[in-house]
């Protein structure tokens, strides 16, 4: 499909926003195909941009729906409602990533610093953090932190290991993305992973090990090496879109979920044989967000300055819309989309920036 124009203005208007009932999984198709993704072309810049904070890394449209912000070198996590209105923040050392549950937990990887036995210098260690924020009342500076991971700093290996990405599904199961040094073998538990976690109550999770037979350092589909943001789809399915920061041809990638009597796991849900502008080899040179929208259309973040910023994919993986580049943008570093409205945080500005359909203007 031919790329379709996109008209970058900036104008003052009014951000028109409406109320989301409470979030109901029975909402979520159950149907194979993508939904309709054929949208408008033309977004308008929402005047003021949102300010300060601090180079900031990953940024989350929940379902209730409140935006949170990783603030990572303001040690914190911001909560928004849409209007833009500040409703508090909760102190966390270097958030990078977020997640959101069913039941409204957060789960965000950061870190965290403590003294191990024999020494007289703490140590910073990645981390993954669960937080329930219904418990709070959904004041969120009240919420507690429940570590997840590590579960034992005794292995000196640990200090290695970070926590990059993490993604939740319908059924409140989430996976993280783990990256290190030690990747020598696919089987043999190596650091570049993906770990899955089931619920086992609102605090506590039981770790159901790695997602087998994903490659720890391959440059092609289907790969672990990197990946630094994942989003999942608004279905009853637990495929999910990634970006990477490995050395891959591929630095976003669709991973759908097959199952049949055989065996079961990932696969990529195009293939580059096939044209489809998703995947096409070195589409991108430093992606660090990706969001997917209620009609599966899948945003997606680059920060290389030679490259625009911002992504529009329809579900067929059609590129419909990019717009941005070092005239708009100094490091776009996520992406998220509620009721017509887009959001683009920028690490380089310490800004989110909105964008909205101009037909919602009328």
């Amino acid at each position: 499909m031919m790329k379709k124009s996109l008209y970058f203005l900036l104008a003052l208007i009014p951000l028109l926003t409406g109320c989301g009932d409470k979030f109901d999984t029975n909402l979520l198709s159950t149907a194979k195909g993508p939904a309709n993704s054929t949208g408008d072309t033309l977004y308008i810049a929402v005047n003021p941009a949102w300010e300060g904070f601090n180079n900031p890394q990953a940024m989350l449209m929940g379902h209730e729906p409140f935006l949170y912000v990783c603030d990572t070198d303001n040690d914190r996590i911001v909560m928004f409602d849409i209007a833009g209105n500040r409703l508090g923040e909760l102190h966390i050392k270097k958030p990078i990533a977020i997640t959101q549950d069913m039941r409204l937990n957060l789960i965000v990887c950061a870190e965290f610093d403590t003294v191990i036995t024999g020494s007289s210098a703490a140590t910073t260690y990645s981390a993954v953090y669960k937080i329930d924020l219904v418990s709070a009342n959904h004041i969120i500076a009240n919420a507690q932190l429940h570590r997840i991971l590590p579960t034992d700093i005794s292995n000196p290996h640990q200090k290695d290991l970070k926590y990059t990405g993490a993604v939740s599904f319908y059924d409140n199961s989430y996976y993280i993305a783990r990256v290190g040094p030690n990747n020598t073998s696919i089987t043999a538990d190596p650091d570049n992973s993906l770990l899955q976690f089931v619920p086992i109550d609102f605090t506590h999770d039981s770790a159901y090990g790695r997602v087998h037979d994903i490659d720890p350092l391959s440059s092609g589909l289907i790969s672990a090496n990197g990946i630094n943001c994942m989003g999942a789809f608004s279905k009853k399915n637990i495929d999910f879109v990634a970006t990477l920061s490995g050395q891959s041809a591929f630095k976003a990638q669709w991973f759908h979920h097959y199952s049949t009597v055989a065996s079961e796991g990932y696969q990529s849900e195009f293939d580059p044989k096939d044209g489809i502008a998703f995947v096409k080899p070195n589409k991108f040179v430093a992606p660090t967000g990706c969001c997917v929208d209620a009609s599966g259309n899948i945003f997606v973040t680059d920060s290389d300055p030679s490259k625009d910023s911002v992504y529009k994919f329809s579900a067929y993986g059609d590129e419909l819309q990019s717009f941005g580049g070092p005239l708009y943008f100094s490091k776009p570093t996520a992406v998220a989309f509620f009721d017509k409205t887009l959001y683009v945080l920028d690490a380089g500005k310490n800004k989110i920036f909105r964008f909205i359909l101009s037909t919602d203007t009328q």
